[in-house]
């Protein structure tokens, strides 16, 4: 470091601290970045990497960004996963004695970013921890430091869930140890936990106390202190808006695993990431961000407490039934800002005049939704409009202090309403005055001296002056004017009377804007002094905008409000795919009814691709969602138990992140299945064993029937196209065959997508195939062999000439030679049929001609093949 520049030093020592970070180092207007920094913003950013001397032969890589302007590149840089370490001269130029001193003010990343385009509305934005214990548990919290919110939990030594918990909040970023397992560490990052930061300290500061006041347990406490000594360290400012920690149990809510929750869409689509086609997307129509928010944290944790769910359904039922309430709400909502954010960066500091104008507007709206709300029936109703507290203090200040359009900036001045401080009254009435004065005399001067042209003017360096052009010098007269500068076509003067007056005016514009921005910073700490109140005011807020979003959707699509059984028992009447339905739009959707018992625990539904077997699973599923959230269900009636937990296996799609087949995909969510499911579980297990070949996923099919249906018990949906298990029917007594109906007409099959007892009589593949438009001679020779395989016939091979030469067709009977060789089930080819059999074979055909077929399971058929090939063999 000794050969470069002291400059280029104090960047490497900065950077020394921040290796994972972009430093922006702050040179002048612009923010700095050297070496490996350089090189690799310019091209992320795509900006112009230049170089600069260092002290050294070889010029240092660099490029840089407008300090106006560097807002944009931050986020671009954040949005990629980055972090960016913003470092402020934090001494006066004039001061310094040798380099400016300078430091780190902030270190921002994915999961600590307060505002811009990264920030979504209608998500949160979480920054989460996981502490790893000696006895195998983890400690595992998380908070939004944009809304203050903070939980913790401990968790089993179960890796699966604490990737759960990982994926069902969506962390954007991830505060572990170094000593963390890495294989968990190389998870999480396939988990899409793009921004991993570590943190060592654990140690309990005084100033957390208040945030750890609710916490018990050593471990929780642990937990907790890594995440707050992270962000304390990073952020380096008051965090005032953070609520204390509250603690919680994933078993409070339905368990969604993240194979679940990708595969039902509950708020994302597996094809396009986005939120169109999702459930979230279905459900959301609530007016504002804070609604938003929540409805997303609804989905993700269902409930299982069915006070709480009444609850919501009782009030979701008095939205309905209050509809002019209803769309007053929707009306007073949309004024309503985000009052969690606003919180956030009240306590933050970058809170300017025209947030705090948001505020006081959105605080003017609470007595009005109190009054709605205290119109609409009901004790809960009642309940919610209690909980509205308006602040009226704070609205009150803001209404008397801040002035109805304030500027962005809260150092130019214009943001306070006159009559608000005394002082800063005088000091505008000078200044007003002072210019008052300065257009009068320049009015004066014209006149006394003749000259139309004279004007008075202002410049920083020179102040208030008298200018005259050249031309009209000879007017004046001697020593009228104190000569003050010259110019190629005019001169410029000043007189006594007029520093006098500057000198008032400067000095009431100077202190003016100084007592300015003292006044506003009096009202934001009055302000942040009540952000518990704004927090409270923001939970209840967000709850009546997604009770309202429920009874909007339920009452446009005819929703009913579902029944729960103690029973166990799923009662559908004319079921329907939510989303679907609401794409479909004007085309009428096929309904069906889903009937469980404790004497019907499973359903094995067979029936043609594309029938809308995987639609009639999700369907069910979904309905049992939407009753646990609080949300009425498209039915025209529902009895559903509580379900405590969802698994799901539909869909094919390869893991290639983690080098893992489809196969092995379907494999991995059946064991997650089946290592956690209970009776009061729901599985959707949708063509399972389709990844490997017919026999083994016939065989591992029916064995994790039989388990589910003996060990485990847990209401299940299981689609396939094995028709071969449809017999399990007459074994398994709590499991019933259902299939989706279709009809062939002219040659061409037609779904009904309705479901009907008893197992399907075909499976329709090759008229799929037609659908999809295969050609036909393709389709017709698919028939062809599917014929020959029904008779159990020798099928034809087709004279297939890829190399110009003639091919022999084998008819059946004694195989001809033929130039092109077949795959045959045996080690060597059967060229021709064989007359004389010896006794040992003559067993293995009678054992053959013996075998009752239809009555053995595929493992044991798969058994005796084997065994009656080895007596071949030998």
């Amino acid at each position: 470091m000794a050969a470069y520049t002291p400059m280029i030093n104090q960047y490497l020592k900065i950077k020394a601290e921040y290796q994972d970070a972009f430093l922006f180092f702050r040179l002048g207007d612009f923010y700095e970045m050297f070496f490996e920094d350089a090189i690799k913003a310019s091209q992320e950013l795509e900006i112009t990497l230049t170089a600069r001397d260092g002290g050294t032969e070889e010029k240092i890589p660099m490029c840089g960004v407008p300090y106006h302007s560097a807002q944009t590149y931050i986020e671009r840089l954040i949005e990629k996963g980055y972090k960016v370490a913003i470092c402020e001269q934090t001494e006066d130029p004039k001061q310094a004695k040798g380099v400016v001193r300078r430091e780190v003010v902030q270190l921002i990343t994915p999961g600590t970013i307060m505002e811009g385009r990264s920030l979504n509305e209608k998500e949160n934005n979480y920054l989460a921890t996981i502490t790893n214990f000696a006895d195998g548990t983890y400690g595992f919290a998380y908070t939004d430091l944009s809304t203050g919110e903070n939980k913790v939990t401990l968790l089993s030594s179960n890796d699966e869930e604490v990737l759960n918990e990982l994926s069902v909040l969506g962390a954007k970023e991830a505060v572990i140890s170094t000593s963390l397992d890495e294989n968990l560490q190389k998870r999480m990052q396939e988990r899409n936990i793009l921004t991993i930061s570590h943190e060592e300290e654990t140690d309990i500061k005084d100033e957390f106390h208040s945030l750890t006041i609710g916490l018990n347990q050593e471990k929780l406490i642990v937990t907790v202190s890594r995440l707050l000594n992270y962000l304390f360290r990073s952020q380096k400012r008051s965090l005032d808006h953070l609520q204390p920690f509250s603690t919680y149990q994933v078993h409070q809510f339905m368990k969604l695993d993240y194979y679940s929750k990708r595969n039902l869409e509950l708020t994302e689509t597996i094809r396009s990431k986005g939120k169109k086609g999702s459930l979230l997307w279905l459900l959301d129509e609530t007016k504002t961000a804070m609604g938003g928010r929540l409805l997303k944290q609804w989905i993700d944790r269902p409930r299982i407490d069915v006070d709480e769910i009444e609850r919501r359904l009782s009030l979701t039922e008095n939205f309905i039934a209050a509809y002019f309430e209803r769309k007053e709400l929707q009306e007073l909502l949309k004024e309503v800002y985000d009052l969690e954010r606003l919180a956030g960066r009240v306590a933050y500091g970058n809170v300017n005049a025209r947030d705090l104008k948001q505020l006081m507007r959105s605080l003017q709206q609470i007595p009005h939704l109190q009054n709605i709300i205290g119109r609409i029936p009901g004790h809960d109703a009642g309940t919610l409009a209690s909980k509205l507290d308006p602040c009226e203090e704070i609205s009150d200040l803001l209404e008397q202090a801040i002035v109805d359009n304030p500027p962005i900036s809260v150092k130019e001045g214009n943001m306070i309403r006159d009559g608000y401080n005394e002082q800063l009254d005088k000091y505008r009435d000078a200044s007003r005055n002072g210019k008052t004065w300065i257009a009068q005399l320049e009015k004066e001067e014209r006149e006394k001296t003749g000259i139309k042209s004279l004007k008075v003017g202002y410049n920083r360096v020179f102040g208030y002056y008298i200018e005259v052009t050249k031309s009209n010098l000879h007017l004046l007269t001697e020593g009228q004017y104190d000569r003050k500068q010259t110019l190629a076509n005019a001169e410029r003067f000043i007189t006594p009377e007029l520093k006098e007056k500057e000198a008032l005016i400067l000095e009431a514009e100077e202190k003016g804007g100084e007592l300015e921005y003292e006044l506003f910073c009096e009202i934001r700490e009055i302000v942040k002094e009540q952000i518990p109140r704004l927090q409270a005011l923001a939970k209840t807020v967000s709850e009546i905008d997604v009770l309202q979003s429920f009874a909007e959707v339920s009452e446009a699509r005819k929703y009913v409000r579902p029944q729960f059984s103690s029973t166990r028992e799923i009662t559908i009447k004319d079921g329907r795919h939510p989303v679907v339905e609401k794409v479909l739009d004007a085309q009428e959707y096929v309904p069906n009814n889903c009937i469980m018992s404790p004497e019907r625990e499973m359903l094995l539904i067979t029936g043609p691709n594309m029938s809308g077997k995987s639609t009639y699973m999700r369907q069910v599923t979904l309905t049992a969602i939407l009753a646990q959230i609080g949300c009425f269900v498209p039915a025209a009636e529902a009895i559903l138990p509580i379900f405590d937990q969802v698994f799901t296996r539909i869909g094919a799609a390869d893991d290639l992140v983690s080098g893992q087949s489809t196969f092995m995909v379907e494999m991995l969510e059946a064991k997650n299945a089946i290592a956690n499911a209970t009776q009061d579980s729901l599985i959707l297990f949708d063509e399972i064993g389709r990844g490997t070949s017919t026999y083994d996923g016939m065989a591992l099919a029916q064995a994790i029937i039989e388990f589910i249906h003996n060990r485990i018990g847990a209401k299940t949906l299981f689609s396939t196209h094995y028709h071969e298990l449809t017999i399990l029917e007459e074994e398994l007594d709590k499991l019933h065959n259902v299939h989706v109906s279709a009809i062939e007409h002219n040659g061409r099959v037609v779904f009904l997508h309705k479901i009907k007892e008893g197992p399907a009589d075909k499976s329709y593949g090759i008229h799929v195939a037609m659908l999809a438009g295969l050609p036909k001679e393709l389709t017709d020779r698919a028939q062809e062999i599917l014929t020959s395989l029904e008779q159990a016939e020798p099928v034809k091979q087709l004279p297939v000439l890829p190399d110009g030469k003639e091919t022999v067709v084998q008819e059946s009977g004694p195989s001809k030679k033929s130039d092109s060789a077949q795959l045959s089930f045996f080690d060597e080819p059967i060229v021709q049929r064989r007359t004389d059999v010896s006794p040992k074979e003559k067993k293995v055909v009678d054992k053959l001609k013996d075998l009752d077929i239809l009555n053995l399971t595929p493992l044991e058929a798969m058994n005796v093949l084997y065994e009656l090939q080895k007596k071949v063999r030998n």
